[in-house]
């Protein structure tokens, strides 16, 4: 006799959104999502018995930004840290790219799942980076400008005043706040003697 058929998700329910059709004995899930994987059974019975089918359904994603990267500026010296992170099955590994060219670790430069450090930056390392996360079903791209700030000291907007009057026994403050990267060493002399510091 014809055989009467059934589906379940082994170990949960079936989705919602899954039809049966053919009298039964196809079991169709649009639109197919992670959640929806797992171990399905297929059972057929009559009078004169009964056989049970199992197949595991895997569902695999394309890589899908989590984190994406972001144009920095830094002062020559400082550390970058990048990261950039992306979902996906299976889980996606990740490059890195300077102006196009593969990026590998050196001296400075650290790349660690996703993260990408650069320590003590300098004019050299400016530049377009990209982040490449990929899996056997696709490949994304991020990508940010990195830009170094680096110039000698000067006094634009903080020039120091020529001529500073004070009655004597009182305090005087003299500020130096020069434009410059990376952020500048100051020394202080009166004629050519370098000033030390003392009590007052």
């Amino acid at each position: 006799p014809v055989p009467t058929i059934s589906w379940r998700k082994v170990n949960g329910h079936n989705p919602s959104k899954a039809r049966l059709r053919k009298s039964q004995a196809v079991l169709e899930i649009p639109n197919v999502q992670l959640e929806d994987s797992g171990m399905y059974e297929c059972k057929a019975e009559n009078s004169r018995g009964r056989n049970v089918f199992r197949g595991q359904l895997q569902v695999y994603t394309y890589p899908h930004w989590v984190e994406k990267l972001n144009d920095t500026q830094l002062d020559s010296g400082d550390q970058l840290r990048w990261e950039c992170k992306a979902t996906g099955k299976p889980r996606p590994t990740y490059r890195w790219l300077k102006n196009g060219t593969p990026l590998w670790p050196q001296s400075r430069i650290e790349m660690i799942n996703g993260v990408l450090m650069i320590h003590s930056v300098n004019v050299s390392d400016a530049g377009m980076y990209q982040c490449l996360a990929e899996n056997k079903y696709g490949t994304i791209y991020a990508s940010a400008e990195l830009k170094i700030l680096a110039s000698a000291p000067t006094f634009p907007l903080n020039q120091m005043r020529k001529t500073i009057i004070v009655t004597k026994g009182q305090e005087v403050v003299i500020e130096c706040k020069p434009q410059a990267s990376p952020k500048p060493t100051i020394t202080w002399k009166k004629g050519d003697k370098v000033l030390r510091e003392n009590k007052r």
